[in-house]
């Protein structure tokens, strides 16, 4: 029985959590809702243009959806602070013939009005991996860059 009542005060909590979380009328969830496409769409765009750029062999393109101070962590090669490092990384990689860049099991997860994490698998031509966290921010002028980026190579 005491399993029983514990369980269900452990329901009544998590429900009062995110019920709270949520908008608390029509108008907040519309504006909620709109602020959440406006990441997304940002976000989706900034992540079609690092991938176009990548695949045309523009290292200079993907590395401009990158913030000035934004951090690349890349297993096994290591950390990259800023976009000069995040640049020469991606050159040298497009140097030796990687390309053609495809995301499948993407997952965006909106954070709050102007930002968002990325996850998927990822393979290319001579290489394969897993993105654990590309976190995305919206600008002022409303593109977004990347943040961090934190992806693994497995093959």
């Amino acid at each position: 029985m005491t399993s029983l009542k514990t369980t269900i005060r452990a329901a009544t909590l998590m429900s009062a959590v995110f019920l709270t979380s949520l908008p608390s009328n029509a108008q907040d969830a519309e504006a909620y809702s709109a602020n959440d496409l406006k990441v997304q769409l940002a976000v989706a765009t900034a992540s079609k243009a690092w991938k176009d750029a990548f695949n045309a062999g523009d290292a200079a393109g993907a590395a401009a959806m990158y913030e000035d101070d934004a951090i690349m962590v890349v297993k096994p090669f290591g950390t990259f602070s800023g976009r000069d490092e995040i640049l020469a990384f991606w050159a040298d990689i497009i140097g030796k013939g990687f390309d053609d860049v495809v995301y499948a099991n993407t997952i965006t997860t909106v954070l709050d009005g102007e930002s968002a994490r990325v996850a998927a698998d990822w393979t290319m031509n001579k290489a394969r991996g897993i993105i654990t966290n590309e976190l995305w921010v919206v600008q002022p002028d409303g593109r977004a860059l990347l943040s961090e980026d934190h992806f693994e190579i497995t093959q």
